[in-house]
Order: structure tokens, then sequence, then C-alpha cells
């Protein structure tokens, strides 16, 4: 069985052009850059401007599929994804598409499990911090917390600083997360943060520097990382320049998808990998840059060609399949308004469909009856129910039009609400897993033992300082004296600990 080789291109073009559904200009960005004589095809970097509908996911995937086939071996592709549902998508069309345009011609297809460096930003950098741990002053067995055990965390030493006893309103653990995150992401100080996006919580500036002192201290002490952290370490790793070289040069191409929604913590990782530029691709749309909230930078893609010398090949789609010509006017129209931006200007060959309609109600309740009158007129139309939907930013900006619906009779399914992981009896499974992988997993370990009868806060305090003190071998858990509703089932339970962390 051969492997990826230059020449599978021409053999494959000749047999089957897998490149054959893309557009001229989806085309141009699948296949840019030259051939590389053992490296199978080098590129400078590349910035692909693609518009909603465009065909973003498609056109990526055939750049990595393009890039397999030219003979760049698959460890050396670092593809980079916001959620891991992307990641999983991508790396099935490619799989897919390498598959047909390979079909009869001896060509080793992907390994097993896909493209072995393909995730989401976290993922990767989980993975990439576990084999340098030792460099960070990290056990590589750390644990990852989540949102919710990262803001337990933190409303465990807001507690213990006595900030819950305060004369005055001070932030909840999920605000005090929240301002951590940014002051993180954004590389700016706490009071800058707090001035500009939190002035409420301004005059907690002193108290809030404290907190999140302790709470850095307290996930060093269990050798847990959060969200944020492992972005935190993975740019304190690249901004060594021995080990940022030793990574980047483990990649000859680093793809990167909504680069739109970047933050500086992450551009910083990328430039330290890929200094030059090389082998650099960059995927996103300025205009669907929404997430500032969360940190996001827009200044990332805006700034992204002049970034290198010479400044890198701009490529923008512009042909959209999602919608119909109409909608593409009006968008066009806000778009153009944007003082600093790609231009371009969004295009369809669907010429059918009406003008929308811009409405404006009195409040909340008027919304509601308007888009359920409207409902109702579709239906009388010839419009069944299950082909019309509602789209909101936000589960909760429902309620007014779910009691509307109730209230006429109308039948609904409403997608969104809870993630499954984030499920209470999900979360006390997982924690159980976490606190046998980690005994250190302070968060863990509490959420784990108050599900024990009679074991509150003070008697899980108790028992986690006796682990503490034993080494945290959960074999000194036997002598743990527990409390009397949970006598009967603690040797059980101290059995599944050990056995699990066995």
């Amino acid at each position: 069985m051969q492997t990826f080789a230059g020449y599978a291109v021409q053999v494959a073009e000749k047999n089957f052009d897998y490149l054959g559904t893309l557009n001229p200009a989806q085309r141009q960005a699948a296949v840019y850059g030259e051939p590389s004589l053992g490296r199978g095809l080098s590129s400078g970097p590349l910035l692909v401007i693609a518009g909603a509908g465009t065909g973003k996911t498609m056109t990526l995937a055939h750049r990595v599929a393009h890039l397999l086939i030219s003979g760049v071996s698959p460890e050396r592709i670092l593809l980079l994804t916001f959620t891991r549902r992307a990641a999983m998508e991508m790396t099935r069309r490619v799989e897919a598409i390498v598959r047909t345009a390979t079909k009869g011609l001896g060509v080793a297809t992907l390994p097993s499990g896909g493209l072995p460096w393909s995730g989401t930003f976290h993922s990767i950098a989980n993975r990439l911090l576990r084999r340098f741990a030792h460099n960070l002053g990290l056990d590589p067995g750390f644990s990852v917390l989540d949102r919710g055990d990262a803001a337990d965390i933190m409303d465990v030493v807001r507690y213990e600083l006595n900030l819950t006893r305060t004369s005055r309103r001070f932030p909840k653990k999920d605000t005090c997360l929240a301002i951590y995150s940014r002051c993180v992401n954004t590389a700016r100080p706490l009071s800058e943060t707090l001035d500009t996006t939190y002035p409420w919580c301004s005059d907690w500036t002193d108290e809030l520097a404290e907190l999140f002192r302790h709470y850095v201290l307290r996930k060093q002490q269990s050798q847990t990382l959060d969200y944020d952290d492992l972005l935190l370490y993975w740019s304190y790793l690249v901004a060594e320049e021995e080990f940022a070289e030793q990574i980047g040069s483990s990649f000859d191409h680093v793809l990167v998808d909504e680069y739109q929604d970047t933050n500086l913590t992450q551009a910083k990782i990328l430039n330290a990998l890929k200094p030059d530029g090389k082998g650099m691709t960059v995927v996103g749309d300025d205009a669907q840059s929404i997430y500032s909230f969360r940190a996001a930078e827009v200044e990332n893609i805006l700034g992204f060609p002049d970034r290198y010398m010479p400044s890198a090949q701009v490529i923008t789609l512009e042909q959209n399949y999602r919608s119909t010509q109409a909608l593409l006017d009006s968008a066009n129209c806000l778009i153009a308004e944007s003082e600093r931006q790609y231009r371009k200007n969004l295009f369809s060959e669907r010429k059918d469909g009406s003008k929308p309609s811009y409405v404006t109600v009195e409040d909340g309740d008027a919304e509601a009856e308007f888009v359920v009158e409207s409902i109702l007129e579709n239906r009388e139309l010839g419009m069944q129910l299950k082909e019309q939907a509602v789209l909101f930013r936000g589960s909760h900006h429902s309620d007014r039009l779910e009691l509307e619906l109730v209230r006429r009779n109308i039948p609904y399914v409403k997608y969104g609400g809870l993630k499954f992981l984030e499920a209470a009896h999900v979360k006390d499974l997982l924690s159980v897993l976490k606190w046998a992988e980690n005994p250190k997993n302070e968060v863990a370990a509490f959420r784990v033992l108050k599900l024990l009868p009679g074991m509150g806060p003070a008697n899980a305090t108790r028992c986690f300082e006796q682990l503490a003190v034993g080494g945290h071998q959960f074999s000194t858990l036997r002598d743990f004296r527990a409390p009397a509703a949970a006598s009967e089932e603690w040797l059980a339970f101290c059995d599944l600990l050990e056995t699990l962390s066995n």
C-alpha cells in the first residue's frame, strides 16, 4: 500500500475531479500553494474571507483534502476549530473527499482516528500541555475544570475570604469568573476590564484581585486548569522560542476555522507557531464577528494580511448558497455601513423569494402576538406549522412567545436549553470519574461527597483534609468517620474510588 505522494494529484484528477463541486473562488482557496519536494505542498499565509452561506466548511475541507492528496502527511496538519462538533464534521468531510478521490489508486487513506491533530483550541492545548507539563511545572495528570466547576471553586474562595458577607452586594461567582476570564483572554489589567465592561464592579477592584490570586493558588494546589488556563499555559509555552520552534516545526500546515472569533491569546499562539506565516491558513468573516463579549478580537482578522511580509494572500468567497438575492441585498446594505472591513458583495443564483420585512412593535407582548398572528396567517395560506420556524438569541427570549403559542393552542417544538453535559446527574457521574483520576480535585470531591446522605460541607471538608493528610491515597478514606446516615455505604464507596483510581 502506497502512501500519499505528489503524483496522486494528477492521477486523482484524471479519474475524478475532487474539486469539481467548487466554484472558482473556492477552488483557488483549496489549491493555494506550490508543490514542494518531500513536503507535498507549501504555501505562504492565506486568509479566506468567507461571507455567510458561501461554503466555508466545504472549502476548508477541500483544502485539507488537497493537502493530503498532494502528499502532506496527516500528522503534519494542525486543524483548529471552535467546537468539537465542527472538528468532527470537518474530519468526516475530509475523509469522504479523500476516499472518493483516491479510490482504486492504491493510496493509503487517513489513519483510523482521522486527522490526528484536528480539534478545538482547548482540546489541542490539553494534549500539548500534558506532553510539556514538566516544562511548565504541571502534573501531566492535571484535571480540566468546566465552567460550572470553575465557578464552584470561585464560590468556595469567595466564601473563605468572607466576600459573601460584605455590607454591599459583591459579584456572584459566575460574574467573578466572567471578569477573570475576560482579563485572561484580553490580556488587559483588571482595573481596565472593570472600567470598560463591568463598571458596577469597579469599587471591588482590590477584593477581586485578591479573590483571583487565591483562585489561581487553589487551582495550582489541586493541579486543575480551567478553560482559560489551557490557552494561557499554551501561550506561556510558545512564548519560549525553543518550544515555539519545536511545536511549530511539527506542522507543515496550520488551518484555523472561524478566525474572526479568536481572542488575543489565541492569535499570539498562532503567531508564535508560524511567525513567518508559512503554511498558515485562516478562514473567517469580519462581518460575522459577534463574540466580543467573549473577548473575541475582530482586529485579529482585519490585521492578518499586514502581519507578514510579503502580506498574506486574501481570497474572498461571495457566492451564497443559502439565501435568496432579496435577503442578500439587505445584508449587503447593512455590511457596507461598516467603516473598516473586507469589501464583499454577496450574491446568489436564487432570485425567488420576497423582500424581508422590518417590523417594529411596542413591547415584548406585542412582539409575541405579531409572531403568532403571522404563523396563523401563513397556515391559512397553506404553509404547515412544521414548515415555520422562529429564531431567537437566547433560550429565555422565547418565554412570552411560548405562553402565547399555548394560549392559542398552537403545537410547537423548542430546540435548545440545558446541554447534556450540564445536566446535574451527568455532572455527578463525571465528578466521580474526575476525582478518581485526580485525588487532588477538590471541586469534584466536594460534589461527590455531598451526594452521600448526611455529608454536608463541614463533613466534606473534614474528609478531604484527611485524604490530603494521607497523601491523597483513597485507601486512607476507610479510616474516616463518616456520618451515621452514610456509614452503611461508606466502605463500598471507598472500594469504588480505589478501583477506579487503579
